[in-house]
């Protein structure tokens, strides 16, 4: 829990199916309930990293709304797809594609509130080991190949979108394709040996490296994709509008001369947060219907 007292209710169950229980959207059931502000994140780490990053960020919400805040972890992209667009969470941090990917299932319903800086010239990295004699995309041809989840911006779509253009299909000319489900366990799994190279969000691979997780004279980068558009924290459109003024605001007013936003900044891994609108992901839509994921 939050060092400040915030009554941040963290819970760790499965978001999507039954027995969650139906939840007021209209005005009037916010103004009746005000009760709780549920929020989730796509599982691009393992689930203790994913309380340990945002649970200070749900404080500062709840204080600066004056509501409730739950963070809820759940087990994979397409369950916080789901959980958005069946109106089972609040808020969600999404990757771009996962962003596309709810607004198509909701019927233009999802709203972008706010991205970090990093999100609007966002990069994937290829990554091997050193010793492997990968130097090159077109090195790969032959190769045990690693994206992260199927439905991850930095970890597959933009990946695929960039081998594609350098005339490389994966199912082609990789002798496997796998998938890891998150960014932590890709760069795993090429450490371990089972795979030959992987794709991942370049500001995970850079908090490994910064922590001295990963040893770069084994594993280093050999590959950085050019950069897109990526995250950022959607709702649904039929939450209040001044509610959700209110959310993107208090984004916003995260300011890095703070001690206590910085270090929620720090572990959100960003700058600060600044406003996104739609158009942004129009781009990734085009990219995941070339590549054939939509």
């Amino acid at each position: 829990m939050s060092q400040t007292g915030t009554r941040v209710k963290v819970t760790r169950r499965w978001l999507v199916g039954v027995g969650v229980g139906a939840w007021l959207w209209s005005a009037a059931g916010w103004a009746q309930a005000q009760a709780v502000l549920r929020v989730t994140t796509i599982p691009e780490e393992a689930a203790t990293e994913q309380v340990r990053k945002f649970t200070p960020l749900a404080a500062y919400l709840e204080r600066q709304l004056g509501m409730k805040v739950e963070f809820n972890p759940v087990n994979d992209y397409p369950a916080a797809v789901e959980a958005l667009v069946n109106k089972r969470v609040d808020l969600v941090w999404f990757g771009g594609f996962t962003h596309v990917q709810a607004n198509r299932r909701s019927g233009g319903k999802i709203v972008p509130l706010a991205q970090r800086e990093e999100d609007t010239r966002f990069q994937s990295v290829f990554i091997a080991k050193t010793d492997s004699g990968i130097r090159t995309l077109a090195d790969l041809k032959g190769k045990q190949v690693s994206f992260g989840s199927a439905s991850s911006t930095s970890g597959h779509l933009m990946p695929r979108s960039f081998l594609l253009q350098a005339g490389i299909d994966p199912e082609r000319d990789f002798r496997r394709v796998a998938f890891s489900g998150a960014h932590d366990a890709t760069i795993a799994s090429v450490v371990s040996g089972r795979v030959d190279a992987a794709a991942l969000d370049i500001t995970v691979w850079r908090k490994f490296v910064q922590e001295n997780k990963v040893d770069t004279r084994a594993v280093d980068v050999f590959y950085t994709t050019p950069p897109f558009f990526n995250y950022n924290w959607s709702v649904h459109a039929d939450m209040p509008v001044e509610l959700q003024q209110r959310i993107k605001n208090a984004l916003l007013a995260l300011d890095p001369a703070i001690p206590e936003h910085a270090e929620i900044l720090r572990l959100n891994r960003a700058t600060r947060y600044v406003p996104t609108r739609p158009e942004n992901y129009q781009g990734l839509e085009a990219a995941a219907r070339s590549a054939g994921l939509l």
